[in-house]
C-alpha cells in the first residue's frame, strides 16, 4: 500500500510539472518562433506623445508579441522632422505604422501610398510665434515679414496659408514662407532670419520661454477644433493581420 501511494505521489508530482511548463510555453503562442519586426515612424513633438509613451512603457512590446511581432525602442523607430520625409519612408516600406499629420498622408495616397488612416491622434495644437522684435496687431502685421513653418503639404504649411487668406493676405506675395522643422524654425527666429514660427507644440511654448519671441495665435483660434495628427498602418499588414491592426489602435 505505501509503495502504492508514493508511485502515486510521484506521477502527481510529475504532472504538476508538466502542467506548470505547458502553462509557462502556452502562454505565447509565439514562443520558439522568430519575432517579425514593426516599425514605426514619428515625430519628436507633444501631439505624438502616446506613441512615445507607449514605446517606453514597453506596452507596444506587450501588444504586438502575441501577433507574431516586435518593436523594440531606436531599433525599430524612426523619427522624423516633418510629415511629408515620413511619408516618403513608408512609401519606401521603410515603416508600417506612422503618427503623422493628416495633409501629408492624403497627398501620399493620392500619389500611390498604400496606407489607411485608423484613428485620430489629436485636434490642434501649433502656435504662431513671432520674434520679439516684431509688433503684432493682427494679421495685417505679417505683411512683409518671413515665416517658417513646416514645409509645403504638411498640415501647418496648409493651415497659416489658409488663415493669411481669410485675412486678405496673399501667402505667396504678401509674406515669405519657408518650410522648415521645427528645431531650425526656432534657431532662425533667435537669428533674426525670420520674423515668425508656425510650429506645433511644444516648440511655441519652448521659444516663448527661451525669449525668442512671443506666442500670439494658437491653431486652434485659426480654425477650432481642426485635425492635425493622425495614426496610418500600411496597407499590407491592414489586409495580412486585421487583429494586429485593431491592437495598434488600442495601444
Amino acid at each position: 500500500m505505501k509503495r502504492s501511494l508514493c508511485m502515486i505521489m510521484v506521477l502527481l508530482v510529475a504532472l504538476a510539472f508538466a502542467f506548470a511548463a505547458g502553462c509557462t510555453n502556452g502562454g505565447n503562442g509565439n514562443t520558439g518562433k522568430e519575432l517579425k519586426q514593426l516599425n514605426f515612424g514619428y515625430q519628436p513633438s507633444t501631439h505624438q506623445v502616446s506613441y512615445m509613451i507607449a514605446m517606453d512603457k514597453g506596452w507596444w512590446g506587450e501588444a504586438l508579441e502575441k501577433h507574431g511581432y516586435t518593436a523594440v525602442k531606436s531599433q525599430n523607430e524612426y523619427q522624423f522632422a516633418t510629415g511629408a520625409p515620413e511619408i516618403q519612408s513608408m512609401l519606401a516600406g521603410e515603416i508600417d505604422v506612422a503618427y503623422v499629420g493628416s495633409a501629408p498622408v492624403l497627398s501620399g495616397i493620392a500619389n500611390g501610398l498604400d496606407a489607411k488612416i485608423v484613428a485620430a491622434v489629436q485636434t490642434q495644437g501649433s502656435g504662431l510665434v513671432v520674434g520679439k522684435n516684431v509688433e503684432y496687431n493682427g494679421p495685417e502685421s505679417l505683411k512683409g515679414k518671413i515665416i517658417a513653418t513646416f514645409p509645403e503639404g504638411t498640415i501647418q504649411d496648409t493651415l497659416i496659408r489658409k488663415w493669411l487668406k481669410a485675412n486678405n493676405i496673399d501667402p505667396d506675395k504678401d509674406v515669405d514662407i519657408r518650410g522648415m522643422g521645427s528645431g531650425d524654425a526656432i534657431t532662425a527666429l533667435t537669428a533674426g532670419s525670420v520674423d515668425a514660427i508656425f510650429v506645433p507644440a511644444p516648440s511655441p511654448t519652448i521659444a516663448e520661454e527661451d525669449g525668442v519671441g512671443k506666442i500670439v495665435v494658437w491653431s486652434g483660434d485659426m480654425e477650432e477644433n481642426h485635425g492635425c495628427c493622425v495614426l496610418i498602418v500600411s496597407g499590407k499588414l491592414i489586409r495580412e493581420n486585421p487583429e494586429l491592426v485593431t491592437d495598434i489602435v488600442k495601444t
